[in-house]
């Protein structure tokens, strides 16, 4: 006789004791939060599938009862010309339509309550938010495969960590560098996606101390499964002590200043990067993230857009294919190019003319006799022609 069968018998038992342990050792950081957000997120999956299980587990025990009722040999009465139930079809019907507009009613009132763009109202249920609270800003960065969170009121920048004051409301700003992401910390709050060119709001709030799982839950790339970060939760005390440790540089993990050109190189694809601290970061360095505008020598999309608003600039704005070229790692560059000819440049200095009518932050002329100093990052193919 084979013992191959008995071999997968013992096999699957083995499976099945190692998948209970695994599950053992899991915490259910969504059903029990650290932050007052999630925990009403939390409250809300657990009242819907209650409501739910109202109608599911009658269901399923009536398919059991039916099954052994109407078995073969079972003597149950047979009624061939019965069709029809007014007590039974109100039974039918009625349950699962209150159990609809429950669920209904529920959604539409929690959506409202927890829009994410929503201040927060309480800090945790029954303490509310006191009259001059005023949330944390934090903006947050999907990088390619990392990310980058801003505190600009504190003046610093972070890669691949987040802390958070308890008890203190919290106001994200979320965008992305190239593609779509999503921001999620699930003992937080829900996830949010992050998108180029547009910013998402989060309001949260932390009620816990301790250090908390953070990831990317949108698929964006070979290096996806690595964006992951810690959030600690800190009092205030050791909120601010880690604050200026992080500004004087008083870590392994100091990464010195994050100015335009520190930007672009992070900016570049990379898997596994380690935890970095930057002491300062340049003004105003979020807003040209969200309009692609950092590389000096882009006309920013809040400026086109502008443009376009007052009837663009007609035949003038062909020689600004290059400066409106916003393609990530391929066609993106500074320089001028004469459209249809083959990429030929055109002259920096007297053919730019809607990069000579909006400069972006730190160029102190319109456009530079050397134009190809301005790009910081050479393009992987020739210019968009």
């Amino acid at each position: 006789m084979s013992t191959q069968p008995t071999l997968l018998r013992h096999a699957s038992r083995l499976g099945s004791l190692v998948s209970l342990a695994s599950l053992s050792a899991c915490s259910p950081v969504v059903l029990n939060p650290a932050g007052d957000i999630a925990k009403q997120e939390a409250s809300l999956v657990v009242t819907a599938t209650l409501l739910m299980l109202i109608i599911i587990v009658p269901v399923m025990a009536l398919t059991v009862y039916f099954a052994w009722k109407y078995r073969e040999k079972a003597g149950a009465r047979y009624e061939p010309e019965w069709h029809h139930s007014t007590q039974l079809e109100l039974v039918i019907w009625a349950a699962p339509l209150m159990i609809i507009i429950a669920l209904g009613s529920l959604t539409w009132v929690t959506t409202h309550t927890l829009d994410p763009f929503r201040p927060v109202s309480r800090i945790a249920e029954g303490k509310p938010l006191a009259a001059d609270a005023k949330p944390l800003e934090v903006q947050v960065v999907a990088l390619d495969w990392k990310w980058l969170f801003i505190y600009p009121e504190q003046k610093i920048a972070t890669v691949n960590e987040l802390a958070l004051p308890v008890d203190r409301p919290v106001h994200f700003s979320i965008s992305a560098s190239s593609v779509m992401n999503s921001f999620y910390v699930p003992a937080l709050a829900g996830q949010i996606y992050a998108m180029p060119a547009m910013t998402s709001e989060l309001n949260a709030v932390l009620n816990k101390t301790g250090t908390f799982d953070g990831f990317s839950a949108n698929y964006s790339g070979s290096g996806f499964s690595h964006m992951r970060f810690k959030t600690h939760g800190m009092t205030d005390a050791d909120f601010d002590q880690w604050v200026a440790n992080v500004a004087k540089g008083g870590d392994k993990d100091s990464a010195g200043a994050l100015d335009t050109v520190a930007y672009l190189q992070l900016e570049q694809p990379s898997e596994k990067e380690p935890v970095r601290h930057f002491t300062a970061v340049a003004d105003g360095l979020f807003d040209k993230i969200v309009n692609l505008c950092v590389r000096p020598g882009k006309m920013c999309l809040k400026d086109m857009m502008a443009l376009d608003a007052r009837g663009g600039t007609g035949k003038a704005g062909i020689f600004n294919v290059a400066a409106l070229t916003y393609d990530k790692n391929g066609r993106e560059t500074t320089i001028p190019v004469i459209p249809g000819r083959g990429g030929q440049q055109a002259d920096a200095r007297t053919k730019a003319f809607v990069r000579a009518i909006c400069v972006p932050d730190g160029v102190k002329t319109p456009v530079p006799a050397d134009a190809a100093k301005l790009s910081l990052a050479s393009p992987a193919r020739t210019p968009l022609s």
